[in-house]
């Protein structure tokens, strides 16, 4: 279906029209005689009577030109068949840690060892694409916290954001509270908007900066009914070079402060899970989609297609056909002019 998002605009249409007829009006001048031997060679400088000028074809190119153009000020667009588009109606928010000890490489990812970042992204962007009718933003956090992606449906926009994060971004410190302050805040904004308001929280350590602490946070978003899932990452041994020579092992998770995830988790309604390789990693995710699944009552939606370019595409051909003419016809009245000074 064709339709028009701007009818208004085809009001003007009339526009010409009058402006033609007062300068018209306007337009009556006294000329000066001429005497020479022959008529015809200034057929085009004669004047043109309103039915001359009326049955002209540059008029009615101008006409038409001038119809294109205001039919593209009218915006035409075409509206595509409706589509059932599945929505939640939930704010998902992902709160993710950038801090200096993501870097730690305790995770195995295809055969290869890599850093815990690494591994998040590879885990979040499976889960990212699943959330289908979900509101998601994108939070950021180290020693401060940043909001990267506000809550939108755009999937896509989230996952390449998450991917394009680096360690280190947001500061090398770790900023829990913070994040979860934040997360509060963005939710709250558009709480009217939706039902549920899920926040997925990942980090490696405890919180170390920030203004707000976790669990003061935990109390704002409970009041909001904000839930969250906490994900406390990173393996629980790790075997390294000694400096005495063999090796030993370690507990890179030392810092980690499973406590207070689970204080924060159980003060939101949520839960608190622990993440030791990848494959744990990916579990979790699929579980925090079995505890909050994707509802699908579905919305009518009907893809728009703008259509302005044809009609103003063609106005300015049209319109470059008349400069052309126009100055094709100066060239001649030049000639014939010149003509008539030679005669005289």
């Amino acid at each position: 279906m064709i339709s028009l998002a701007w009818p208004w605009a085809l009001l003007a249409l009339p526009l010409p029209f009058f402006v033609w007829k007062l300068m018209s009006e306007s337009n009556v001048t006294d000329e000066a005689g001429l005497r020479v031997p022959s008529l015809a060679q200034f057929s085009m400088l004669r004047g043109r009577s309103k039915a001359e000028q009326f049955l002209n074809w540059r008029v009615w190119v101008a006409v038409l030109a001038w119809i294109l153009l205001v039919l593209a000020a009218a915006r035409p667009e075409r509206i595509g068949d409706e589509l059932d588009v599945p929505v939640s109606g939930r704010n998902l928010m992902l709160a993710v840690d950038l801090s200096g000890s993501m870097d730690q490489k305790d995770f195995e990812l295809r055969n290869r060892r890599v850093d815990r970042l690494t591994a998040t992204k590879a885990v979040a962007s499976d889960f990212i694409r699943r959330r289908e009718g979900d509101r998601i933003g994108l939070i950021l956090f180290g020693e401060r916290a940043y909001l990267q992606v506000p809550l939108t449906l755009d999937r896509e926009t989230v996952n390449v954001l998450l991917m394009e994060a680096f360690i280190g971004l947001a500061g090398e410190k770790t900023a829990i509270g913070d994040a979860i302050t934040l997360a509060v805040k963005r939710v709250y904004d558009q709480q009217a908007d939706a039902g549920e308001q899920v926040l997925v929280l990942l980090t490696d350590g405890a919180n170390t900066a920030g203004e707000v602490q976790p669990l003061k946070a935990a109390e704002l978003a409970s009041q909001i009914g904000l839930r969250i899932y906490t994900i406390g990452i990173g393996a629980e041994q790790l075997e390294v070079n000694s400096l005495i020579g063999g090796r030993r092992r370690i507990n890179p998770s030392a810092d980690l402060d499973e406590e207070t995830l689970t204080q924060i988790a159980e003060l939101t309604g949520g839960r608190y899970f622990r993440a030791t390789d990848t494959a744990t990693l990916q579990d979790i995710y699929r579980l925090v989609d079995e505890l909050e699944p994707v509802e699908e009552p579905e919305a009518g939606f009907r893809p728009v297609k703008s259509l302005y370019f044809w009609p103003l595409g063609a106005a300015m051909a049209l319109a470059g056909l008349l400069c052309l003419t126009n100055l094709l016809r100066s060239l001649r009245v030049r000639r014939i002019r010149e003509a008539a000074r030679d005669a005289v």
